[in-house]
């Protein structure tokens, strides 16, 4: 809803923001996904690709009409082939909710980190409290309770501590999802929060300044990830090389992967990409790399590079453990022979990282059971 809503904020136009909120079985989108419908009937985002968007549009109009916020659910209808909603067999709760003007929280730039947090009911009429800075607001339940404890109270309508208890780690997290707090706890009606919260854009760092950096730049930006490009070339490391990239660096890549691990701004989500083919660049800075709490850490080379890279590194000091997070030779076996092939091999196995063993990596016709989420069994 974040991004929705920035783009009503630039519009001013009356509008309702309809938000995925839950979801089972097979879906087409993700929890937290939105679209936004204007007064004027003007529809940004989508929901299912197609499945309910008519039907989210027709409740909109009603939600605009009447200033009241509608829940509505979705699912495969078996009696009714016809019936508005899923073909795929999951279902989506929908959270409908009107925005005057003067009532759209003022939602930053696209990047900016920050929080969304709403009330989930059919009568939701208090305005959904912003988070602008959810780092330091989930430091703690009372941090958040003294930056932010009387918007709680009126979204809630009840001492805002219980909520602010459960909302604080999952901020701390990142996470977008419900908080469910039971009748008892909250005076003797059930109230139920929708988290949705914005990190800033995770990191690809780029060792090596060639054709295949330039073209994962590509693949990454579009991605949604942070690029930069670090190599100690001054000739070969120019940002008109690079002109997707974010910021192109000219120092040894270990130096500069220590400094950033160091300033705090490598986590867990961030991905380093090792493309350098020379040992003086790949070795040094894969001892840096392979230490850190990181997403991926690939590095391309034949097959015979990687062998020698890898007796180099166990001389280094690194362990088993260190040496088996290591993606090298780095991507699936796509066939890739261009770069911007091998780009998009090297992402294939990004992604599939970063779902676990939940993706077996297999064409999805040689696999069983609900496309989302990845639990699924390879059909042998």
């Amino acid at each position: 809803m974040l991004d929705a809503l920035a783009s009503a904020v630039r519009g001013g136009e009356p509008c309702a923001a309809a938000t995925v909120v839950r979801a089972s079985g097979s879906v087409p989108r993700p929890v937290g996904t939105s679209m936004l419908i204007t007064r004027s009937g003007k529809i940004t985002g989508s929901l299912s690709g197609g499945c309910v968007e008519a039907a989210v549009a027709a409740a909109a109009e009603e939600s605009l009409a009447d200033g009241r916020a509608r829940l509505e659910t979705f699912g495969y209808d078996t009696a009714d082939a016809f019936a508005v909603g899923l073909n795929c067999g999951g279902t989506l709760e929908v959270l409908i909710q009107p925005f005057p003007p003067g009532r759209l929280p003022a939602v930053p730039a696209a990047g900016t980190p920050c929080a969304l947090i709403t009330r989930v009911d059919a009568s939701a009429a208090a305005v959904p409290l912003l988070v602008p800075d959810p780092a330091a607001a989930a430091a703690n339940p009372a941090e958040l309770l003294s930056r932010h404890g009387a918007e709680l109270r009126s979204l809630l309508g009840v001492d805002p501590r219980l909520a602010a208890a459960r909302l604080a780690p999952l901020l701390a997290a990142g996470r977008t999802g419900l908080v469910e707090l039971g009748g008892t706890e909250c005076g003797g009606a059930p109230v139920v929060l929708f988290l949705e919260s914005r990190l800033a854009p995770p990191r690809l760092v780029l060792i090596g300044a060639n054709d295949f950096s330039a073209a994962l730049a590509r693949q990454g930006r579009l991605l949604g990830y942070h690029v930069t490009v670090c190599d100690a070339r001054p000739a070969f490391t120019t940002a008109e090389r690079f002109p997707a990239a974010h910021l192109v660096r000219v120092q040894w890549p270990d130096r500069y992967l220590q400094e950033q691990a160091e300033a705090g701004e490598l986590d867990a989500r961030s991905v380093i990409c090792v493309l350098s083919h020379d040992a003086k660049f790949d070795v040094p800075v894969l001892v840096t790399a392979l230490q850190l709490n990181v997403a991926y850490v690939g590095a391309m080379g034949s097959r015979r590079s990687h062998e020698a890279r890898m007796a180099a590194l166990r001389t280094a000091g690194l362990t088993g453990g260190q040496l088996q997070r290591l993606h090298s030779p780095i991507g699936l076996d796509l066939g890739a022979a261009s770069p911007e092939e091998t780009a998009l091999s090297v992402f294939a196995e990004v992604v599939a990282g970063r779902s676990g063993a939940a993706a077996s990596g297999l064409p999805l016709r040689e696999c069983s059971g609900p496309i989302h989420p990845f639990n699924r069994q390879h059909v042998s």
